[in-house]
């Protein structure tokens, strides 16, 4: 008989529906199918930092399926960029030394998009890594979905949906500012079909006046009330504009000066942004003389028990994640394709993101049902 291969696992990023599920995807096909030994990280790559671990066998993983958050904590530490000491430190040898010392044959790396940049660091570092994507933005490149994203859909849908009767009942125009930072598929999503009549995305810089004169011609049609679903990074024109100059003269810098200048341009300006929906807000209610409300959502969208669309990609990315293992491929991210999975070589897929196409389907419909987004 050959070696019995020994995987550790970790979650990495902000929690997202599906972490456990993900990882008793991984831990059962492991142990019951292929008889691997599994370790779990505590707390992300600090865990294995810090030599912080558990062993998970059958009844650790028992019962976890439907349970939210992860077992394992989690954390936003990087590989090469964690504080130790109050001081900012690359911890990538001390993690090669623990997966050596543990005589792991690979190390599983669940996380969003900053995970699969620091899982291809390691991975150049000589390490056998395997990936799996999870975030509620649905923005990981190279992947159909995210676990995740069909949890956070559902509930940015069924708040929208209680909406409707408030903004109803008040001839009110409601503000739904729902997670999104870069990528607009959680809003797209939840605003088209929780029946928005404004979807406001970061990829389509909005142009205020264009939205209240929307929200005027459904008065103008007996209709006193409105639904505004925004991502939290939309933008308008001109603050759109103001990124793209400094992402741009942050991508043409060459000296470190430069580099710290362009980087505090851009922290200003983000920095500026918060507060944007309820700006937003006021001003639709100036515009269409409508009284207007604000409702985040915030992290109660990536909490509680996982739907059931995410336990099942969770699950089927997770055997799939333990058929790589025993088939010795590394270096992969295991991407959702249709019903079944595909391994990308994560320098395809770090420091990539998956954002919303201007002819996406789902933009194409919005438009085609009437629904304003803002250009």
């Amino acid at each position: 008989m050959g070696k019995v291969k020994r995987i550790g696992i970790l979650t990495a990023g902000g929690d997202s529906p599906g972490l456990n599920a993900a990882i008793r995807g991984v831990g059962k096909t492991a142990l019951g199918y292929y008889g691997m030994d599994i370790i779990g990280f505590r707390d992300g790559f600090r865990g294995i930092v810090e030599d912080r671990r558990l062993k998970l066998d059958k009844s650790t993983l028992a019962g976890i399926l439907t349970v939210g958050g992860t077992i394992l904590g989690t954390s936003r530490d990087k590989p090469h960029r964690m504080l130790i000491d109050g001081r900012t430190r690359d911890m990538t040898a001390t993690i090669k030394e623990n997966y050596k010392k543990l005589d792991l044959d690979a190390l599983v790396c669940l996380g969003g998009g900053g995970t699969q940049k620091s899982a291809l660091h390691l991975s150049d570092a000589g390490l056998n890594i395997v990936t799996l994507p999870k975030t509620i933005d649905n923005d990981v490149a190279m992947t159909d979905y995210t676990f995740g994203f069909a949890t956070a859909l559902d509930i940015a849908t069924d708040a929208i949906d209680r909406l409707h009767s408030t903004a109803h009942s008040h001839h009110r125009i409601i503000v739904a500012e729902i997670m999104g930072h870069r990528a607009g598929w959680l809003t797209l999503g939840a605003g088209i079909a929780g029946g928005a009549d404004v979807i406001l995305i970061p990829e389509i810089p909005y142009n205020v006046e264009k939205i209240a004169e929307a929200i005027k011609r459904r008065s103008g049609r007996g209709t006193n009330f409105s639904i505004v679903a925004v991502a939290e990074g939309a933008m308008s024109l001109e603050d759109a504009r103001a990124f793209k100059l400094v992402e741009n003269k942050r991508e043409r810098a060459r000296t470190l000066h430069d580099k710290k200048e362009a980087k505090a341009e851009l922290a200003t300006l983000e920095s500026r942004h918060t507060g944007n929906t309820l700006r937003l807000a006021k001003q639709l209610e100036e515009l269409t003389h409508l009284e207007s409300r604000v409702t985040i959502l915030g992290y109660v969208q990536r909490g509680g028990t996982p739907s059931p669309a995410d336990r099942l990609l969770a699950s089927r990315l997770g055997a799939a994640c333990a058929d790589l293992i025993h088939e010795n491929v590394f270096g992969v991210m295991v991407a959702a394709r249709g019903d079944g999975t595909e391994p990308v070589p994560l320098e395809k897929v770090a420091g990539k993101r998956k954002i919303v196409p201007p002819d996406h389907p789902w933009v194409e419909a919005a438009r085609k049902v009437g629904t304003c987004l803002g250009d």
